[in-house]
C-alpha cells in the first residue's frame, strides 16, 4: 500500500497477479475502511494511480461500476474512542 495525496483516500495498492485494487479511505481519525476491488487491470490501476485527483477518478471511474469492479470491505474503519472525537 502506498500513501497518496488525496483528501478522501489514504492509500492504494495493486496486486497484478489477482488483478485486485486495494483502497484505504480516510476517516476523521486517520485511516478508514479498506476495500478490495476485483477485475482491475494494470492499465486501470495506472490510470487511477496517475490521476491528478484520486477521489474524483474513484467517483467517476470506479464507484459507479460495481458490476465491472466488484468489491469487498476487508476491514472497517477503527472505532472512535472517547477523547478522539
Amino acid at each position: 500500500m502506498d500513501s497518496v495525496d488525496s483528501s478522501q483516500i489514504a492509500s492504494i495498492g495493486y496486486d497484478a497477479a489477482t488483478q485486485a485494487l486495494a483502497i484505504q479511505f480516510k476517516s476523521k481519525t486517520g485511516a478508514g475502511s479498506l476495500y478490495h476491488y476485483s477485475n482491475f487491470t494494470p492499465e486501470d490501476f495506472a490510470a487511477f494511480r496517475d490521476a491528478e485527483s484520486k477521489g474524483s477518478h474513484f467517483k467517476k471511474n470506479i464507484k459507479p461500476f460495481a458490476d465491472k469492479y466488484p468489491y469487498v470491505k476487508v476491514e472497517p474503519a477503527p472505532a472512535v474512542t472517547e477523547g478522539q472525537e
